[in-house]
């Protein structure tokens, strides 16, 4: 089965120092970047991190400090990374709360200004989790009838999720063959940053989701309480949160001056 396109959608998927979106970095990432007419191209780059890559981890991908000490840092790559997903929807597996947060955090390091909420967002795993409730390999599997055999490398996350997503559409005729609601389908809790950090209340105006302000508008916590924003914009938070959080109190300054 073909996937209706509208616009191209680029399936990723990223291996990493480790699964803190705001502080670890991408050693591999593999984009499989398909066309409305069926067309592919496929990409994939090892990363230097510029950080140590924990042995734990290493174990997992079978990517060591050694096989990385050469290869270009991500601020190098992400010129071409940007060009290839910037005209495009996202897929991923697991990709809304892990793969999309912490690219768009090495994208801004990188001090590429962009902002991923205009793409549209798939992610596979929450399709099979909500049909099925498996891992990826067992996705393949149960899906597709093959053996992930090369779990953990990137471009073969990369091709094994995007064949799964093909696989669901044949299989559940209630999931409809277009991007738009394939993304509303596997999406989780609306959230305005990447993380989950900052919500929508049933206006759609931003709210706090964490900590002692949970429930609280954004924008009349940040006007009482600019040590608090601070605060925030100095912690460890996502640099996307941090964005998030600016436009807000930027917008709200806009707002009482005009």
């Amino acid at each position: 089965m073909q996937l209706q396109l509208t616009k191209p959608i680029c399936f990723f998927d990223l291996e990493t120092t480790g699964v803190n979106v705001a502080t670890d970095r991408i050693v591999e990432i593999s984009i499989l970047k398909v066309f409305p007419n069926g067309n592919k191209e496929s990409y994939t780059w090892r990363v230097n991190p510029e950080m140590p890559i924990p042995s734990v981890v290493s174990a997992i991908h079978g990517i060591t400090d050694d096989m990385v000490a050469n290869e270009p840092t991500f601020k190098e790559l992400a010129p071409r990374v940007y060009a290839l997903i910037k005209d495009s929807d996202l897929g991923g597996f697991n990709s809304n709360r892990f793969d999309i947060p912490l690219l768009a955090e090495e994208l801004l390091r990188a001090e590429i200004d962009f902002d991923l909420k205009k793409a549209l967002c798939v992610d596979v795993q929450t399709i099979f989790h909500k049909k099925e409730k498996r891992t990826l390999e067992a996705a393949y599997k149960f899906y597709c009838d093959k053996n992930l055999t090369d779990a953990h490398s990137a471009e073969a996350d990369t091709l094994a999720t995007y064949e799964v997503l093909k696989a669901q559409l044949e299989r559940y005729e209630d999931l409809e063959n277009n991007i738009a609601s394939l993304a509303e389908f596997s999406a989780h809790k609306n959230f305005a940053d990447f993380a989950g950090y900052i919500g929508y209340d049933k206006k759609g105006e931003e709210i706090f989701s964490f900590g002692k302000h949970r429930g609280a508008k954004v924008a009349d916590i940040l006007e009482k309480e600019p040590g608090y924003f601070g605060w925030l914009l100095n912690a460890d938070f996502p640099l996307y949160t941090k964005k998030v959080l600016t436009r807000i109190k930027l917008q709200k300054l806009n707002n009482k001056l005009q």
